[in-house]
Order: C-alpha cells, then structure tokens, then sequence
C-alpha cells in the first residue's frame, strides 16, 4: 500500500522518523540502511533475555543479565577516577550501580526510595558486586513485573547503539505494516512480515525463533536466486556480435601448444566457443583450481574474436598477474599474427599513449591490464569480448565500466578459486558454468606436512638444502613488520633471520608495502632463478608463476583460511618436480585450526576443499565478498545456511513457473537494485 504521496511505506526515506536528522541518516548509510524498509529487514543478530529479574543472591561475574532493586544510598566517589555510585537493594542482596560519566540530573534522580531497572555485565568491584554503566530506567515505586519478549541486539555502527536503532525499528514497523507482503503457505510463518515482526521482539522460544529465522533467509535466498534468473532472462533477450568459427587459428594454436588439452580443458573450451557463435551475449563462469590451465581457454576465445576483427580486453586484479597474461598470450597468439598489448597503470607516457592508440585503433586485437583497462580514456574500436579473471577481486561497477566500453561484449569470468556447487546453483544462476576439474598431465600433487614452532630450525635446515640442490622456495609471513600486540612471524624479521642461517643462498622480499617498481623487480628476479628463497607475505596468492619453485613454508599457518593457504600453497609445483608445502604453526591449535591443517594434508583437491572452507568459516573467502562488499545477504549465513539452497531455488522455479505476482514481491523486498546490474 502506497502513502498519500505515493511512495511505498518501505521506500520511505529514514529521515521521515522522529530524531533521524541528516547525520543520523549518514550512519545509518553505513549499515545499509536508507529507507524505512532497509530498517524493517535490519533484523538482530542476537537477543539479550530481559524477560526475568534475576534475585541479587544469584547474580554472577561475567554474566548479562536484568536486575531491579530499590535506591538505599547514592554519592559521587573520589578516587583514582570520580563515578557516581549507586547502591541498590532487593530484599536479598545488595549491587553497585557505577557511572564514569554522569550528569548532574542524573546524580540528584539517583536519590532513596527510588526504584531500578538495570540491564549490564555483572562483575566484582572493590564493594562486591557491580555493573558499570548498565542500560537503566528509574521508577517511582517497584516497576511491574519484566516484559515477556527477548531484547534485540542489533548490527550497529559507531555513533548508533543498538538501543536507538531498536527504536526507529519499532517505528519503521508500525509505519510499513503489512508492506512485506510474499506468502508461502507450506511454513510455520506463512506471511513473511509475521515471522519478521517475531523476530524483532520474540517470546523466550527458541524453536519459534528458528522457524521464524528460516522462513526469512528462505525468502531472501530465494529472492536472491531470483535477481539472478531475471539478469539472465534479460540477457537473452539482447544481441551482441556473434563469433562464428573463422579461418581456423585455434587449431594452428593447438597444433603449436606443445601439449593436449585436458579433457576437462577441451570440454570448458568447446562450451565457451558454442557460446560466442551466437548472438545472445555470453556470460559464463569459468572454474579451475590452482595451475587447471584457465589461461589456455581464455586464449581460445580470444582468438575466436580476433578472427572477426573483434577485440578482447582480459582484466586482472595485479600487475603481476596481467604481466604473466600478456607474457603467455603473446607467446601464443603473436604467431597467428594477432598482437597483444599490456595496460597498467605504471607504464610511462609515450608507452601508454602508444597502446591506446593501438586499442583506439583496433591494431590491439588484445589488451591485457589490470583496472587500467576500464579508465575513461580508454576506446576500444569493437570490444567483442571481455575475460574477467579472479572475478571476485573486482567490484560489480568495476565491471561494468569494462562492459560499457563494447556493445554489449561476451563475457568470460574466470576464478581459481573453486566454489561449492550449493553455492553456484544459486549464487551464479545467472551464468553459465565451465569446470575444469582435472590437472594437466604430469603435474604432481604438492606433499603438505604440518610442522610445530619448536621445529623450526630443522624446518630451515631442510630449506636449505632443498634449495643448495638447485629449488627455489617461497617463506610466506602473513604480517610485514614486528609488532608488540602480537607473536607473529613478520617478513622483514624472517628475512633478517633467514639471511643468517641459511648462508650462502640469495634471498629476496617482497610484500604489499613495497613500491611497484620494486617489487616488480623482486618478482622478475625470482623469476630468472636469481633468488632461491623469497621471503614474502600474502602478496604472492594470486599470478606468481615460476616452474623451478617447488619448496613453500607459510609461517603461522594456523592464522590463515583454508581457501588462501590452498591459493598460496597453489604457487609451488607447477614445474615436473614434486613440491613440498610445510605449514608451520604455534601450538597449541584450536580445534579449527587443527581441521583446517588437517585439511590441507589431506588433500589437494580444491573443491572438498572450498567445501570445507565453506562449512568452517563462511562463504566470505570463497566468494571475495569481503574485498568488493556486493554480497549484502541481510539475514543468511551462508556458512549455516547453505542446506536451504536447493530448496530456495526449487522455490524461485516454481514461482517463475506458476506465480509471477508472489515472485515478483520478493524481488521487491530483496532485490530492488537489480536493474542497474542486470547484465554484469
């Protein structure tokens, strides 16, 4: 139901309530709350039992909990810092109420014979028992007995307690209603503002709660899966440039590769290029662990463009890893005559000026860069094609810059960073997905052995002489620099500290910190076998290819996810040699950490992998949501959630199928935004 106005309730911007000013309104931005339908859906995170008062005599430290008791003694102490102290009374014992911070309104209503009401963390002061700066309200006389819901916590941001933000709630729900309107009739809560309304003030249920919970994440996955199918519904009612099969420089190209195609690898390819025949815009996901051979498909499409005069722009997240694709795709694709180019953001002038008029022009038939490629001054003349690789390290809009510089260009997405099917059946349901599941011929698993701190001098020792017989390595830190807070290994001391005990070896360090130039010099160094071990931190997860690298040791190992240690361990063994992975770690390991090494000695595969990961620590890793923010699941935890999936697309199928208006209600409530991404 629309306002007078016309707007929806839920549209309502927040400033329409009572104390949300402007600033207010900027913090709440922050939490992702605009309108007055984000607030109704910014549910809590936790609830806070105030239900009973719990008697003085069975108050404990350390816990949270509702007290009442009536006002014996109020004074402002002097000591090493001033508070108000409060002394209350129920008849059974006697707490403390003390205030750092105080008003002189409120050290004159503290006064005896007044009742109160506190809610905080009880724990043992100098006088026994206290809460310091608890929530609070005076009475009267002894207040009615405590209200029968749970209190909710809610995500809150600095500036906003959770307490304010439960009042605009309140507020946000009396105003919208019944404006969250999706039915679903096989639930315990068959409307969703029900189950919504539930769990903002719930009763001391717990089963309710979780069906209430449930009915909620069901519909948000659902509407999510949705968006997904809509992006792709609208895809295929566009046109692009069509690649048919041209002169047949794929099969030069595969002629002169020096290998075969993996089965998996001829399979990925065939898709991409039934894809690219036709006029409806490619949008396909290609996955495959570390070292699968993505770049080899890419190459294949490339080729298809370029035989139509189209070209192709391939974005990649570092200069590092755009280097090592334009160094492989040069050496592939200049022998067919079509010319590659690099764009970065560190080249001088006149060459920057060169390789944008070679792309202005066409002469680029492909142009690999990092976020340089989708800058304002750079025109492609026909943009046919573009290849994303390690997609999660861009944001949404980053992407679609780069597809606003064609027509409508094919899209290539390419990770190797494997996702959980669960996820890919309803996270990317609107692409296409390629798998490349296997390895190339020849290439070993690495061997992974767990090693304690105590061992590390023999684990340097090893070290040594694994690189004194002709390998190189890498030392993975996961901080730079020493820091007094913490135990860790830093790089600059490891390197210091290898650079005495391992003697005559060449060293070399690389990190974040470092200027481009620098550490673009490290790398290339390491590269032509100049340095045997480099010392280096996390920089080195994504686009470090060096064949002869076959010894790895990541220090604290146990600070680390399963999805970046199997990305870091995926640095080594990709020459003929069979490579080692120790993962050195300070005892004792928690129980996760113990799974999480377990994991990675048990095996290489970077699919049970990323199940594992998913069930430890979330979907945040797998996906890259962390570094981009575009997965804004309100309620759904991925990591706890993910059994409703199949039945949350099950259910957006269904409603595609029978139930247009229900379907499009929960795209409403979820998905407003989705237009704008729609081909992205």
């Amino acid at each position: 139901m629309a306002t007078p106005g016309g707007v929806k309730p839920t549209d309502a911007p927040v400033t329409d309530l009572p104390g949300v000013g402007p600033g207010t309104a900027e913090k709440l931005e922050r939490l992702g709350i605009a309108t007055l339908g984000d607030l109704v859906l910014h549910l809590p995170y936790r609830y806070q039992d105030r239900t009973r008062s719990v008697p003085f005599d069975e108050l404990e430290p350390g816990r949270e909990c509702l007290a009442t008791g009536e006002i014996m003694a109020s004074n402002v102490h002097h000591g090493r810092r001033r508070s108000l102290l409060t002394r209350l009374n129920d008849d059974r014992g006697t707490l403390t109420i003390r205030l750092f911070h105080f008003s002189r309104r409120q050290e004159q209503s503290m006064r005896p014979g007044a009742w109160m009401r506190c809610f905080g963390d009880v724990r043992l002061g100098p006088n026994g028992l206290e809460m310091v700066h608890p929530e609070y309200r005076l009475y009267g006389e002894k207040p009615p007995p405590a209200a029968a819901e749970l209190t909710p916590v809610y995500p809150a941001t600095l500036g906003l307690t959770s307490a304010r933000i439960r009042k605009w709630v309140e507020a946000a729900l009396t105003r919208c209603n019944e404006a969250l309107a999706s039915h679903l009739p096989d639930t315990q809560f068959p409307d969703l503002m029900d189950a919504i309304r539930f769990l903002h003030a719930p009763s001391h249920e717990p089963r309710r709660i979780d069906a209430a919970r449930e009915r909620v994440v069901i519909d948000e996955l659902t509407g999510h899966y949705l968006v997904m199918k809509r992006r792709q519904a609208l895809l295929k009612r566009q046109t692009t440039i069509a690649l048919p099969s041209g002169p047949k420089l794929g099969r030069q190209l595969l002629a002169e590769l020096g290998f075969r195609l993996t089965r998996a690898q001829a399979k990925a390819t065939a898709e991409v290029l039934e894809d690219l025949a036709q006029e409806r815009p490619m949008m396909r996901l290609l996955q495959g662990d570390v070292g699968s051979g993505k770049t080899v498909v890419a190459a294949f499409a490339a080729i298809r463009a370029a035989e139509r005069g189209g070209q192709t722009a391939l974005m990649a997240p570092t200069e590092i890893l755009a280097e090592q694709h334009f160094e492989t795709l040069s050496g592939w694709l200049a022998p067919l005559g079509i010319e590659v180019g690099l764009l970065t953001g560190r080249q001088s002038v006149p060459e920057r000026r060169t390789r944008l008029t070679a792309i202005r022009e066409g002469r680029a038939l492909v142009s690999v860069g990092t976020h340089a490629l989708f800058q304002a001054g750079v025109e492609f003349r026909q943009l046919a094609l573009a290849i994303i690789d390690e997609q999660h390290r861009f944001g949404v809009h980053q992407r679609m810059l780069l597809r606003d510089k064609g027509r409508l260009p094919h899209q290539l997405v390419m990770t190797a960073t494997p996702i959980p099917r669960t996820l890919t059946m309803a996270l990317y349901a609107d692409m296409d997905v390629s798998t490349i599941d296997e390895l190339p011929p020849g290439r070993l698993p690495v061997r992974t052995h767990g090693a304690a701190m105590s061992r590390r001098d023999e684990v340097i020792d090893r070290v040594r002489r694994w690189c004194e017989s002709g390998r190189q390595g890498y030392w993975v830190c996961t901080t730079i620099e020493e820091d007094a807070e913490n135990d860790l290994n830093a790089a600059e001391a490891v390197h210091r500290e290898l650079a005495v005990a391992l003697g005559r070896l060449r060293l070399g360090l690389v990190h974040g910190r470092l200027p481009q130039a620098e550490k673009h010099a490290v790398m290339a160094r390491f590269k032509a076998g100049e340095i045997d071990v480099l010392v280096a931190t996390t920089v080195i997860e994504v686009g470090v290819d060096v064949p002869n690298a076959s010894v790895m040791v990541i220090d604290n190992a146990e600070r680390l996810g399963l999805a970046q240690l199997h990305q870091l361990r995926g640095r080594v063994g990709r020459g003929s040699a069979r490579a080692t992975c120790i993962l050195l770690y300070e005892a004792p390991l928690s129980a996760v950490a113990r799974e999480r090494l377990a994991v990675m000695r048990d095996t290489n595969d970077g699919f049970l992998i990323a199940e594992k990961d998913l069930e430890l620590r979330g979907p945040g890793d797998i996906l890259g949501t962390r570094q981009t923010g575009e997965q804004t699941f309100k309620l759904a935890d991925l990591g706890i959630d993910r059994h409703l999936l199949p039945r949350a697309v099950a259910l957006g199928n269904r409603l595609l199928a029978e139930d247009e208006a229900t379907a499009q209600t929960i795209i409403d409530t979820w998905g407003r935004r989705e237009a704008e991404y729609a081909t992205v």
